[in-house]
């Protein structure tokens, strides 16, 4: 398995220039923003003429289990020519476990795929506030009216932490109606079979 780091950090909101730092922010926007970073992991499978063999399969579907692939993860296939016509849907299958379906192309990653093998790529993007925090300023009053080195750094990595999906930080959810019952409550339902899935494993340490 590689793991593939994409030059995608996005600054988002109203940052303030990079040379006056939050030394010159006089105004409410705190200079410390979100940024989103998107990680390609990468997997090679074997996917001859005669399609994904039941082992491989397995390899893929453990692979998908070690990285906890779920809600904001992408899945996708690259597939050269020579490639099992089935793997596609076998690799389909195996993400729909997971609440996921496979997107229509695939990042560009490093090296080429071989004939007769597939290419599997999760994209999973994160947020963190890097520059956080920052206690360079002094917490003495300021009689310039400057903002404190470290404002807006408890907001913003709590938003970025707490994020369900960091894409939408970049350009909001879409589609995305409030009155969506299946939406509202696919937060219980991720919260209700978390807690199950923790139980079976208290249990099963218990026997």
């Amino acid at each position: 398995m590689r793991k593939i780091t994409v030059s995608a950090l996005i600054g988002l909101g109203l940052a303030v220039s990079a040379c006056g730092g939050s030394s010159s922010n006089r105004g409410l926007e705190s200079a410390h923003q979100p940024v989103v970073k998107r990680t390609d992991f990468v997997l090679d499978i074997d996917a001859g003429m005669d399609g994904l063999a039941p082992s491989e399969a397995r390899r893929v579907s453990g692979w998908l289990e070690a990285l906890r692939v779920g809600y904001g993860d992408h899945i996708s296939v690259d597939m050269p020519y020579g490639s099992g016509s089935n793997t596609r849907e076998v690799v389909a299958s195996l993400a729909a476990k997971h609440g996921l379906l496979l997107d229509d192309t695939a990042p560009v990653t490093a090296g080429d795929v071989a004939p007769g093998t597939a290419r599997i790529v999760v994209s999973r993007v994160s947020a963190s506030v890097p520059t956080c925090p920052d206690w360079r300023g002094s917490t003495m009053a300021d009689f310039n009216n400057k903002t404190f080195s470290n404002y807006g750094c408890s907001v913003n990595s709590n938003l970025a932490a707490m994020v369900a999906n960091p894409n939408d930080l970049v350009r909001g959810a879409e589609n995305m109606s409030p009155a969506d019952t299946a939406t509202a409550s696919n937060a219980i339902k991720a919260y209700r079979e978390g807690k199950s899935k923790a139980l079976n494993a208290e249990s099963a340490k218990g026997n």
